[in-house]
């Protein structure tokens, strides 16, 4: 590979464990590795890995010393948790005076389910933190470990505030070599008992995971790979090895935060959903703005303060099997080929499939029926919606999915016979069942996230992404595409990932200290993770309703620009984008103003009422990134162009006109800055005095002369 320098994503599924080596300058992917994921090896999962650096480095000649950015993404926390093979966890809660009786049922979270008939046990232990000795704190210990706790949690009320009792219990845990973790590690939100339960499962996580990553950490040494080993979080981020040991909760549900963050850098998605399809299951994701939604996990029915990924998986994908009854199709899925045991129809030999026969097969006890083909060698193969797409021909011929049309042509051909129907009747019913399950999940995420539907692409990720959401978007109505690479799609995801950092508190009206403060806590952390500090942007948010403070910070490992340069969009193409997003014809689209990677795109639309005696002006404001994503568009905004120096003169004076005065109050409008590669999202501040105090802060290093881009609208 020369002197290339090379970042690896690895990703661990179920079944197989990919890796992709991707150059750090240009972003081509160089080289792809599927293998096995090694459940039964005495290293676990950590022997894969270690085989597939080696693989990928020996057959493509990379150095160690080549080799920037490692990280791989892990399913082992929500597996463990979808299993129940999770640690026992002991809960020391204190609290004291008037919050004592509410602390102590709060901090007993009991047992949470999570799968039937498997469940997280938790035994619980009570101190007034008045009598909180280190006697007190060992004996209560003991009693929990007697019981059968293998982790400790410590958590009192407003720990959040001072963690010093917290510590206290944690550090005469690891004293007698026992895992421990406290309420205030996890989330700096008020809410004992939410919080409570979130460490509670990240606790039931630690020892698995500490093994895990001891012996991942372990081989990538071994490798002579000096670079740090990063972990994919649920939110799309990376963080280090180290963090994962004390918040290993981060994980659960990574796997599915990369396939959209791979998405995203190949696909130029403005609005959208993603479809990881895979071979049993499809994840379903939004991208608004071309940013994904985030939102607050569940784990076994209960809210936790775990932030990550909106997503949401259904069993329909390429394996899925085909239920009939009463001479029609009756279902698809949910149960998938490679649960029954047997191959694909699609993917096999014509030769398999002489003189075939319809036959029934139940996966599992319990199960339905599914349709089975046989061919006159004894053969058995699963009739599949790959199957179907193929038939109606929806998979491309150079996809991953793309099948063997005779045999597809040979099996389908008797499931239409056996039914009374063409193979295309049958193939497009089980297609129809497929799309409306799907389309009932899409619809509503629509609605949650007020998508524009006349403006959405459905975007096709994962080996199956072929067989859904072309034929989807045809009978819907929708644009579509399928990524890039589609397959490995995750792996990429964890390959170009980002650090990432949040931390939220309860703050009741936020003031400049506070913005300050955990501005500053934020870009500690944030470095600790393994970001590099002259790459790191943070993003503030107030939620006045709910009295959040909330830091969000991403950066890179190394010092390198974010953006892939070389994919800068022509103006006259912006324009055409613009009008889409915004509905109005190309030729009433006008550039208003750019700066850094901003195009300020406005459509303005006379609309006639009262027969035409009213007139009112509509302004539509668009605003595009170099690349031609559209990060932000509304009807009914203003802009401001101005330079940072005018900040307190132009800008006030613009957020003022646009500030709605009632005898109660005055409400700023909502706001975004677009300078440089920022777009500061200031839509949750309250006051101008916060607005300002934000703007301060992320300014502060900007030359007087830089150009800045003001979007507002109530």
């Amino acid at each position: 590979m020369g002197n290339k320098q090379i970042r690896i994503g690895i990703d661990v599924g179920g079944t197989f464990t990919d890796a992709v080596a991707i150059d750090n300058e240009t972003f081509e992917v160089l080289s792809k590795v599927k293998m096995p994921t090694t459940h039964h090896d005495e290293r676990g999962v950590a022997s894969g890995i270690v085989q597939i650096i080696q693989r990928i480095m020996s057959e493509n000649g990379i150095q160690p010393e080549d080799i920037k950015f490692i990280a791989h993404g892990t399913t082992q926390a929500t597996n463990a948790l979808l299993e129940g093979d999770v640690a026992r966890v002991g809960i020391l809660g204190m609290g004291t005076g008037l919050d004592a009786r509410s602390a102590r049922s709060e901090t007993n979270v009991a047992n949470i389910e999570l799968a039937a008939g498997k469940y997280l046990t938790t035994y619980h232990k009570f101190i007034d933190s008045k009598e909180l000795t280190r006697e007190a704190i060992d004996d209560a210990i003991e009693q929990l470990l007697a019981e059968g706790a293998e982790v400790i949690v410590a958590s009192e009320a407003y720990s959040v505030d001072d963690p010093a009792n917290e510590l206290r219990v944690m550090e005469a845990a690891r004293s007698r070599g026992v895992y421990a973790t406290g309420g205030h590690e996890i989330s700096q939100l008020y809410g004992l008992k939410t919080r409570t339960r979130t460490a509670v499962v990240n606790a039931s996580l630690i020892p698995k995971m500490m093994e895990t990553a001891n012996m991942t950490e372990q081989a990538v040494k071994e490798a002579g790979i000096t670079s740090q080993l990063m972990i994919m979080r649920c939110d799309g981020g990376v963080m280090s090895i180290d963090e994962v040991r004390k918040r290993p909760i981060l994980t659960m549900l990574s796997g599915l935060a990369a396939g959209v963050a791979g998405a995203l850098m190949y696909e130029k998605i403005s609005d959208g959903i993603f479809f990881e399809v895979g071979g049993t299951s499809v994840d379903i994701s939004v991208i608004k703005n071309g940013k994904v939604m985030i939102e607050n996990a569940q784990v076994g029915g209960h809210k936790t303060y775990l932030r990550s990924l909106d997503v949401r998986t259904l069993a329909v994908a390429g394996g899925s099997m085909i239920q009939i009854g009463a001479g029609k199709i009756t279902d698809v899925g949910p149960r998938s080929a490679h649960i029954a045991g047997l191959e694909y129809e699609c993917f096999t030999g014509k030769e398999n499939l002489q003189q075939p026969s319809i036959g029934l097969v139940s996966p599992r006890k319990g199960d339905p029926d599914y349709v089975t083909v046989r061919g006159a060698e004894g053969h058995e193969y699963a009739l599949t919606l790959a199957g179907a797409a193929n038939l109606l021909n929806h998979v491309p011929d150079d996809d991953y999915a793309r099948g063997n049309m005779e045999s597809t042509r040979i099996a389908w051909d008797a499931l239409g016979s056996h039914l009374g129907m063409s193979a295309e009747e049958a193939a497009r019913a089980a297609m129809d069942i497929a799309i409306r399950k799907v389309m009932a999940v899409v619809n509503q995420m629509i609605g949650d996230y007020e998508l524009d539907t006349g403006f959405i692409t459905l975007v096709g990720g994962g080996g199956s992404g072929a067989v859904l959401v072309p034929a989807m978007a045809a009978k819907e109505g929708f644009k579509h595409q399928i990524a890039n690479n589609a397959p490995y799609i995750s792996t990429i995801g964890v390959g170009m990932a980002m650090v990432r950092e949040q931390i939220e508190k309860t703050v009741v009206g936020a003031t400049e200290r506070d913005i300050k403060l955990i501005r500053a806590e934020i870009m500690e952390k944030i470095v600790q993770s393994g970001a590099n500090e002259s790459t790191v942007d943070v993003t503030i948010e107030i939620d006045s309703q709910r009295n959040i403070l909330r830091a969000i910070a991403t950066g890179s490992t190394e010092l390198r620009s974010k953006d892939l340069a070389s994919r800068e969009v022509p103006v006259n193409e912006l324009v055409l984008t613009a009008a889409e997003a915004l509905g109005q014809p190309a030729e009433r689209t006008e550039l208003k103003a750019a700066s850094g990677r901003w195009f300020l795109f406005e459509s303005s639309e006379v609309k006639k009422s009262m027969f035409g005696l009213v007139k009112k002006k509509l302004s539509h404001v668009g605003v595009l990134d170099r690349e031609g994503v559209v990060r932000f568009k509304k009807t009914n905004a203003y802009h401001l162009a101005f330079l940072k120096k005018n900040i307190d003169d132009r800008f006030a004076s613009f957020l003022e006109e646009n500030t709605v005065y009632s005898d109660a109050n005055a409400t700023i409008p909502k706001t975004f800055i677009f300078y440089k590669e920022k777009m500061l999202d200031l839509t949750g501040m309250q006051t101008k005095e916060q607005l300002f105090s934000i703007l301060e802060v992320e300014t502060q290093l900007l030359e007087d002369n830089s150009e800045m881009l003001a979007v507002v609208y109530q």
